[in-house]
């Protein structure tokens, strides 16, 4: 007896059957490409976690799929320090952030693109092609005549730089690592390997020249990695219900209903129709099966599909395919049908015009239903011997859910708005250098941070550090009128739009803004606000109002639509220290973020406002002998919560006040002054002389008396 099966090697036997045999299957069966050995499939796992070791396996890379690569280059980390200086009785400070370039390997195959990258697990480049961080990018698609990387190139000398031709791979340079502790995140990306979806057999064809019938379901994406490619073909045919046939001088896959040959059960030892079944328990009652959920962001899902009867056997096939959830557990319940309607086998005799009938074709019994597929071919007793093994045909598509994920949100970074000005600083520090402070935020709900340079008048940029967390910012829709700074404004509203949607006011009760909350600058006036009631996506009004707070009450009059909004929230304010030298002149602030093509600039004018102390205040006038009294209260910028009740600290070497009346200046150390016999109609100002400069002027005429 002869038998011939799907990994028989062709035999050499004489004659015109053995060559009839040898061509029938011989070395395009049994070749190396399905050479027998043990097993090594595909396993999920290996496309989500990034690798760096030396002769790591490469995926070939099909339709649109997630995978992490291996990083096949890298620098060391890049530090880059920044310094800020402190004012008094505040030392200064160094801040270091990193950075690093590399190379990450994606695919052993050409691919068209890349969409989407996630780095732990948050997404690094969106939809639209923005990056989340600042770095630079590059792809190389994997062409045949790809050049080496600049980068690359430079770092290890052009004559030690592979092109990695065939191999598609990204590039990173300087990725801004302080999202990620410093240290090169987890990569995964979305691979365009091919624009749509690929059927099983047009992967086969491009792993082992294997021919393929139609076969379902087709596949959204799909990686070829394991043991070997026959594992990775045993896959997709255990997936498809496809099995191996001899094709030429090649094979094929073959599935489902196709063409089919008719044969006449000649009988065998005068029997006809010969049947065996196995037990129920020798099939698996329970498949499960592993894919990717395009609709989890790839992430991997788990199908289940069990059949009624006896036995407890399961099985679970983990496919490295781009499928929906009803198609999973439509693959897994044909699976189940496939392996139940196994177990039923004929066997048919046939004359010797059979014999050009090889293993895997189909056959038909005449007046019999149904279609046979050929699993052995033998030569018995002057005939053609073929056992037999049903088709079975079961929908590829079920009810089925994918379940929750919860999906790294997807926000674009958006141009970066920058406020810049001089304030006075409200944590009661008394400077002794002016100090800017800064505030940024961005037109997109994905905006993060971007890095700030200062220049002079006519000269360069120098980098002065990075923003901090994104500031609330916005433009007067409504503004306010002139109020008192000492009473709370429950008289005015302000009317703010904000950048974007996902900018968010709060309420305040008086205790929290005694303790300095929801403080904003409003042009130039910086204001508190108790309530914050949102009218619409982006626009929030804001009423009891403390206004003219840390001495700006003099910009409290003269507010106008579309003057600048920002909440001067402690996580989101940067400060930088300036020369005393530059009072007086102007400084260029400018902050460039990941989306901005140019930086973004501002002048800002450097008056003294955060170093010279408030102005004085409830002037008094009141006649004293020939002359005029004057008198007025004290502010310091070391108090402005008044703590004792009695008086503020001086805060200043010395106490001295600039008094101006009819054209003269007269310098005194107290708070009040005599003018001997003033002019009618007199108008007299006064300034707090501080270690750095002079306060704001306040003013009070002959009207004013008492």
């Amino acid at each position: 007896m002869a038998t011939l099966v799907l990994t028989t090697v062709g035999g050499l036997i004489g004659g015109p059957v053995g060559g009839a045999i040898g061509a029938l299957a011989g070395r395009a069966v049994d070749g190396v490409l399905l050479r027998p050995g043990r097993r090594e499939g595909p396993r999920l796992s290996e496309l989500a976690v990034q690798t760096s070791s030396y002769g790591a396996q490469v995926p070939r890379l099909f339709g649109t799929i997630r995978v992490a690569g291996s990083v096949i280059w890298s620098t060391e980390l890049i530090e880059t320090r920044t310094s800020e200086g402190g004012g008094k009785g505040r030392p200064g400070s160094v801040q270091y952030s990193y950075a690093a370039s590399f190379a990450v390997l994606l695919s052993a195959r050409r691919v068209a693109g890349v969409k989407r990258i996630w780095a732990d697990g948050k997404l690094l480049r969106g939809a639209a092609g923005d990056f989340k961080a600042a770095t630079g990018f590059r792809l190389h698609l994997g062409d045949a005549d790809q050049p080496v990387d600049p980068l690359i190139a430079g770092a290890v000398g052009a004559a030690q730089c592979p092109a990695w031709r065939g191999h598609a791979y990204a590039v990173f340079e300087q990725l801004q690592l302080a999202d990620f502790g410093n240290r090169i995140p987890s990569l995964t990306f979305e691979v365009e390997a091919d624009a749509g979806a690929v059927s099983a057999g047009a992967v086969a064809g491009a792993l082992g020249g294997v021919g393929s019938e139609a076969l379902v379901p087709v596949l959204g994406g799909f990686s070829a990695h394991g043991g070997s490619t026959r594992a990775v073909l045993e896959t997709l045919g255990e997936a498809t219900g496809a099995w191996f046939a001899a094709n030429g001088e090649g094979i094929a896959m073959r599935g489902g209903i196709g063409a089919a040959r008719e044969v006449v059960d000649q009988g065998v030892g005068g029997a006809r129709g010969a049947r065996s079944i196995a037990a129920a328990d020798q099939a698996p009652r329970v498949l499960t099966i592993g894919h990717y959920d395009a609709a989890r962001d790839y992430q991997a899902g788990l199908q289940r599909a069990t059949r009624p009867g006896a036995g407890n056997r399961e099985l679970h096939l983990e496919l490295p395919a781009v499928i929906d959830a009803a198609t999973a557990k439509g693959v897994a319940a044909a699976m189940l049908a496939r392996a139940d309607a196994g177990r039923r086998r004929r066997r048919v005799a046939l004359g010797w015009d059979a014999i050009g009938i090889a293993p895997g074709d189909r056959v038909r019994i005449a007046g019999e239903d149904g279609l046979w597929r050929v699993a052995e071919w033998s030569l018995e007793g002057g005939g053609v011997m073929l056992d037999l093994v049903p088709i079975a045909v079961a929908s590829a598509h079920a009810a089925a859910s994918a379940g929750d994920v919860v999906a790294a949100p997807d926000r674009v970074h958006g141009a970066t708005i920058l406020v810049a000005a001089e304030l006075p600083p409200g944590d009661g520090a008394v400077l002794t250098q002016p100090r800017l402070t800064i505030v940024a935020g961005g037109t997109g709900a994905g905006w993060r941070s971007a890095t700030l340079m200062l220049g002079s008048e006519g000269g360069g940029w120098t980098v002065a550090g990075v923003t901090r967390a994104p500031g609330v910012i916005g433009t007067v829709v409504q503004a306010p009128g002139g109020a008192r700074a000492t009473i709370e404004d429950r008289a005015h509203t302000i009317l703010v739009e904000l950048a974007h949607g996902e900018m968010l006011l709060g309420h305040a009760d008086r205790a929290a803004l005694d303790r300095g909350a929801n403080l904003a600058l409003v042009g130039d006036e910086l204001i508190q606000f108790g309530a914050a009631v949102q009218e619409s996506a982006r626009r929030w009004r804001l009423s009891r109002l403390w206004r003219g707070r840390l001495g700006t009450e003099a910009a409290m009059a003269g507010h106008l639509p579309g003057e600048r909004f920002a909440l001067l929230a402690p996580d989101s304010v940067v400060t930088i220290d300036l020369p005393v030298s530059s009072i007086g002149g102007t400084i260029r602030v400018a902050a460039v973020g990941i989306d901005d093509a140019q930086p973004v600039e501002r002048v800002v004018p450097v008056t003294g406002a955060s170093v010279v102390p408030p102005a004085p205040v409830h002037l008094r006038a009141r006649a004293s002998g020939d002359g005029v009294a004057l008198g007025w209260t004290r502010r310091s910028r070391a108090g402005w919560r008044w703590i004792d009740g009695v008086d503020v600290p001086l805060a200043e070497e010395a106490e001295r006040y600039a008094v101006r009346v009819a054209g003269g200046e007269v310098v005194t150390a107290q708070a009040g002054v005599v003018l001997p016999s003033p002019p009618p109609g007199w108008r007299a100002t006064v300034a707090q002389l501080g270690t750095v400069g002079a306060s704001r002027r306040s003013e009070i005429s002959e009207g004013d008396m008492q």
